[in-house]
């Protein structure tokens, strides 16, 4: 087996829809702490829209993992793009649990009747993270539709 064959690649999640409701309406979904923890489904602590700013998300544990998602916002430009990494795991994990360092990026633009997000949960290693990539490619298929029905709530 030649070198390249043994190295590692990374792979994207990639969630497109359009809302009808302003950019600056889903805007504020996104980046308020209280709508965040309803559309993600994951308790935070310490979330701030503010370039950064360190907070958290817990979910379920495994094995040597707390089950403690380590984030730090990267970019805020207001209604337009909102970034932040995403960091959790553990090296002696294999499977879910397994060590993860990512970066989730939500873009919006106007679109017609609404507006456009584009969500990119970037940098999962392969073949370590492919559960992740899995299973989190399902979850983001479900979370991005609620960040919708969400900002039609704020109206």
């Amino acid at each position: 087996m030649n070198v390249a064959a043994l190295k590692s690649h990374t792979q994207d999640i990639v969630v497109e829809d359009v809302f009808p409701h302003s950019p600056e309406m889903i805007w504020k979904t996104l980046t308020s702490g209280a709508l965040m923890r309803r559309w993600l489904q994951m308790p935070s602590t310490g979330f701030e829209a503010v370039k950064g700013k360190h907070f958290t998300f817990q979910t379920t544990p495994a094995g040597a993992w707390d089950g403690v998602i380590h984030c730090e916002v990267l970019e805020v430009v207001p209604n337009q793009r909102f970034a932040f990494s995403w960091q959790g795991g553990d090296d002696g994990n294999e499977g879910y649990g397994s060590r993860l360092d990512t970066t989730v990026t939500f873009t919006l633009a106007k679109a017609d009747g609404g507006t456009k997000l584009r969500l990119v949960h970037a940098g999962f290693v392969t073949p370590k993270n492919d559960g992740a990539y899995k299973n989190m490619s399902g979850g983001w298929k479900k979370v991005v539709p609620q960040i919708g029905a969400i900002s039609g709530e704020q109206n």
